[in-house]
């Protein structure tokens, strides 16, 4: 899979700029290298000579192309910094710039958190350590429920009075994408809409706007000294139904499964509803997944790879929204 065709990069002079603007004397940079793990925005690790650690976020060009749900996420993420960080150690936000007059681009710079993230440490993160951290992850995400908005949807884009209105709008939105970047979708649209629309009354469950980080796989959390020292990356967090979260907690699994997360989080009724909802979920989040390389222009047998691999646990998900035979 090829790199996002539409990341952006800073030279030197233009991290000098940023760190001016910031309060930082350029002088002091004892070291700056850019971060290759990140897919949409350019992350740069900053040591200033004191040993302070700094990482630079600098958002794609505005007038690239992209999904239209990804309008202004740079916001997004230091919005959830902010509000995050009575439940979650999260970095602190030391300066965000959306003016784009410093650099033509939005950017945020945060401190830089200790330990390496879990998708790298994962071979040795085994047995009761993995449960322990399992718990830990549970506790620090109910925690992150617990902080209630005043309305539902993604906050760059506006909120709704209602969790149904919010998703249904979110749906619809990114099926146009699909369609827009003809997305290698295993149905038509037109039965991902009816599907979509058959289980909406699943939403009406949900009727306290929660904060959902929206992508807490383990390449967005960090370990150090065998314990959770970092959530990272909020840039697609919304207000919503904190079942939401357990997508990508559980990629391609099910939290249902997960008895250690599910102790540390305080247990999850899963009754038919709570199960349509998590289908709705899990199919939206595979679409994404499926529809963003047309944007980022990814290509190659590793794309091929993950299309497979996507399309046949969107295919899971979509059967779960079936209607039930009489």
């Amino acid at each position: 899979m090829s790199s996002n065709i539409n990341r952006s990069r800073l030279d030197r002079a233009g991290v000098a700029r940023v760190l001016v603007a910031a309060g930082f004397d350029p002088a002091r940079v004892a070291a700056c290298e850019e971060l290759g793990a990140a897919t949409y925005n350019t992350a740069y690790r900053i040591r200033l000579d004191d040993g302070t650690g700094l990482v630079l976020k600098v958002a794609p060009d505005p007038a690239a192309e992209g999904l239209r749900h990804e309008r202004d996420l740079m916001r997004t993420e230091t919005t959830f910094y902010r509000t995050a960080a009575p439940a979650l150690p999260v970095p602190g936000v030391a300066y965000a710039d959306f003016s784009r007059e410093v650099v033509p681009r939005d950017y945020l710079l945060m401190t830089e958190l200790p330990g390496r993230n879990w998708h790298e440490l994962d071979s040795g993160v085994r047995g009761a350590d993995r449960g322990r951290l399992r718990r830990e992850l549970g506790a620090l995400v109910a925690g992150l429920h617990r902080i209630t908005g005043d309305g539902f949807g993604y906050p760059q884009l506006g909120l709704s009075g209602s969790w149904r209105e919010a998703f249904t709008g979110m749906t619809a939105v990114l099926l146009d994408d699909a369609v827009r970047w003809n997305a290698p979708l295993p149905v038509p649209v037109s039965r991902l809409r009816s599907l979509f629309d058959g289980n909406a009354d699943a939403l009406d469950e949900v009727t306290t706007p929660v904060l959902v980080h929206f992508d807490l796989w383990p390449g967005n959390v960090l370990l150090h000294e065998g314990r959770i020292t970092g959530i990272v990356d909020g840039e697609r967090a919304f207000w919503g139904d904190p079942l939401a979260e357990m997508v990508s907690l559980a990629l391609f699994g099910g939290i249902e499964d997960d008895e250690a997360f599910l102790a540390g989080y305080g247990g999850i009724v899963f009754d038919d509803g709570a199960r349509r909802r998590l289908a709705l979920y899990r199919a939206y989040l595979y679409l994404i997944m499926l529809t963003e390389g047309g944007p980022r222009g990814y290509t190659g047998a590793d794309r091929d790879a993950a299309v497979e691999h996507i399309t046949r646990h969107l295919g899971t998900a979509l059967s779960e929204l079936e209607p039930s035979p009489l």
